[in-house]
């Protein structure tokens, strides 16, 4: 969906980016007035209020009720079940793609509907990108990777430049600058990893959605992607589902605990969101036993 001329000059490139979503100006949506790009730190990027999800009958993610802010590196941490990647793909509408998901509640992006009837999904997932488990790149050079994306879409610009840029940007450039025309394939773990980070961040997105980036990766590559991390946090909004909790706590700003309620007669696994604060508070000073139980490695 082609972008659409605001009016507001002083919106935000944020702002004017969400307005391409769909028709009329970005929102405040605790005032419903017109969007301030000064809202500072406490700046609402995603709002999600009573979201479930269900695959086929069965009831996936049950109501989570949650505020993810801008800037931030919001970790999603619980136990296998209970939902985290299920909720992490509802915010760049991943799910979508599978035919059983059906997803109930409201979800704003900047204010917007992420699920409204005119929201075209293909631009959601340009501003909200998305990182996976295992490193996935294309069966073709290390340019190519990262063009992909910007030549898709149709991106203006000079495209050595951008590949670059996005290449620097996941600390990468310095280590393949001189074999950018070799497959991708040859490339290490690690490197795999952040040339995937480079080809979100090529697409200039606003948000990046990182589904266990690190968990197919050795100490020292995820040592290198938890730096980048706090590297990208300044330009970007970053939620990561995570099973290592000491990962969670060296890199998060805000922690999600998840648990999954197990219904007896069906023995279906159902994920509810227990706990969601500042990261030093959940891992210090929990204010639900289920938290306390889980980050001192009682269950879980």
């Amino acid at each position: 969906m082609p972008s659409r001329q605001t009016t507001n000059e002083t919106l935000s490139s944020t702002d004017r980016r969400v307005a391409a979503l769909a028709p009329g100006p970005p929102v405040n949506i605790a005032t419903g007035q017109a969007a301030d790009p000064g809202a500072g730190e406490r700046e609402v990027t995603f709002r999600l209020e009573g979201v479930s999800v269900r695959y086929g009958e069965a009831l996936a993610v049950k109501d989570v009720t949650m505020d993810i802010h801008h800037k931030d590196i919001t970790a999603l941490i619980g136990p296998s079940g209970c939902g985290k990647s299920t909720l992490l793909r509802c915010l760049n509408r991943m799910n979508d793609l599978i035919p059983s998901a059906r997803v109930s509640g409201r979800l704003w992006y900047h204010g917007e509907d992420v699920y409204g009837p005119k929201v075209d999904p293909v631009q959601v997932r340009k501003l909200i990108g998305m990182v996976f488990q295992k490193p996935n790149p294309f069966p073709k050079s290390i340019y190519d990777n990262v063009a992909f994306g910007p030549r898709t879409t149709g991106m203006k610009g000079d495209m050595d430049e951008i590949v670059e840029r996005a290449l620097r940007s996941a600390a990468l450039w310095d280590e393949v600058k001189d074999r950018l025309k070799e497959n991708a394939y040859g490339m290490s773990g690690g490197q795999q990893q952040r040339l995937c980070i480079a080809r979100c961040i090529a697409t200039e997105p606003d948000v990046i959605l990182m589904d266990e980036p690190c968990s197919a990766l050795d100490p020292i590559s995820t040592a290198r992607i938890e730096d980048l991390m706090h590297e990208l946090k300044e330009q970007y909004t970053i939620v990561i589902v995570t099973h290592n909790m000491q990962q969670a706590a060296r890199v998060s700003d805000r922690t999600a605990f998840f648990t999954a309620e197990v219904d007896e007669a069906t023995d279906v696994r159902t994920g509810v969101l227990v706990e969601y604060d500042r990261t030093e508070k959940v891992f210090s000073n929990p204010g639900d036993e289920r938290t306390e139980n889980y980050v001192t490695g009682r269950f879980g």
